[in-house]
């Protein structure tokens, strides 16, 4: 068995050695009590500071009907606004990026600048009394963790900077500040509930028996952990060569010095980040309803002209693109199960820390989660 961080068994209350109900993976109220308690205080991941590196550069965030503008000011500050004109409600901008000066709403013409002032509007004499200062965009909460915009929609809670304090060391030496973006965000939608995908990602059991490539990379080296805030998972790379062809050359063009640990963070409760030597992922799980999730995912890495390094980096594409069609299809199949009127949660073993960390904290915040079904009333 990996060598993963242990757990007490509850000797005290029977549920938590339970996993989750399987209605809680489809049924469309609990869903909204879950978006309401769980994501809207949550911090979502936009982009790298990188991303939008001029002022007047924007990127949007689509989120439980929200859509949230990020934009770069004059003053080099990056704020995150609703993206609704204050007139009458219109988007302001479309689309996943820009840039602009101002913000114009194509309806009236209302506009703002990029830190949000409202600038400009036709008529403005018909508006009695009228405060410009008052009409501003509506802010949301946007903090900037190592070069990651992160934005919430509700405040509460701890910050990036709080729930990954613990993994600064570790963190550090890939200067995440530095990161330049390998390409465009990869939006992947999925047929499951988004719970489905952040176990899966903390789940260190099925590591041996579904994913023979990153066995072969790792041998019995994978850990993984649960903090309060974050799940932490790591394989060391073996020095034994491959029998895979892209995983050997993989281990062989990996540059001296870049290290040769895998890690992977995933923040409470729906952002993750997979540091490689080579490059940085974040993967970020959108719940869309309760039955779909969409997964937006970017490749970061620091500039390195050297061909071993970009080598490198194409095999780890290679490899991480068979890893997850190997997840896609295990996702999916225990979605089909937590359809079954059949299915009553499992047993988690005391290795299983993330899994039980993840349903203490969902049971915690929504106690229904508790029931055997869906409660009668909400």
């Amino acid at each position: 068995m990996s060598d993963i961080a242990h757990l007490p068994l509850s000797q005290s209350d029977p549920i938590e050695d339970l996993s989750l109900p399987g209605w809680t993976y489809w049924d469309a109220d609990y869903f909204k009590v879950e978006m309401e308690r769980v994501i809207r205080p949550s911090w979502q991941i936009v982009c790298h500071d990188s991303d939008m590196p001029n002022p007047g550069d924007w990127r949007t965030l689509e989120l439980l009907g929200e859509s949230i503008l990020v934009i770069r000011g004059q003053d080099g500050a990056a704020r995150a606004f609703a993206n609704v004109c204050r007139h009458r409600g219109s988007r302001l901008v479309d689309g996943h990026e820009g840039c602009a000066k101002r913000l114009t709403c194509p309806y009236h013409a209302w506009t703002y600048a990029t830190d949000g002032r409202l600038v400009a509007l036709p008529h403005r004499e018909d508006y009695r009394g009228f405060d410009a200062a008052e009409w501003g965009l509506i802010p949301v909460e946007l903090e900037r963790w190592r070069g990651f915009l992160f934005v919430r929609l509700e405040s509460g809670g701890p910050s990036v900077a709080a729930m990954m304090a613990p993994y600064e060391t570790e963190i550090a030496p890939h200067r995440f500040e530095e990161l330049r973006a390998l390409g465009r965000i990869t939006m992947r939608p999925r047929d499951v509930n988004w719970k489905n995908v952040a176990d899966n990602y903390s789940d260190g059991l099925h590591i041996d028996v579904a994913h023979p490539g990153l066995t072969r990379l790792f041998g019995k080296s994978y850990a993984i952990e649960a903090g309060a805030h974050v799940d932490r998972m790591s394989g060391a790379l073996r020095e034994q060569p491959s029998s895979n062809i892209s995983e050997r050359a993989y281990q062989q063009f990996l540059p001296a010095g870049a290290g040769r640990t895998w890690l992977y963070f995933k923040l409470w409760p729906n952002v993750a980040f997979d540091i490689y030597p080579d490059q940085v992922d974040f993967m970020h799980f959108v719940p869309v309803s309760p039955t779909r999730t969409m997964i937006r995912e970017i490749s970061y890495a620091l500039p390195d002209d050297r061909r071993e390094m970009k080598a490198a980096r194409y095999l780890n594409w290679r490899i991480n693109r068979q890893v997850n069609a190997e997840d896609t299809a295990l996702i999916r199949r225990v979605q089909q199960g937590m359809g079954s009127s059949l299915y009553r949660p499992g047993p988690l073993g005391e290795s299983e820390v993330c899994l039980r960390s993840f349903a203490r904290k969902l049971r915690r915040i929504i106690p229904e989660t508790r029931l055997d079904a869906p409660p009668a009333n909400w």
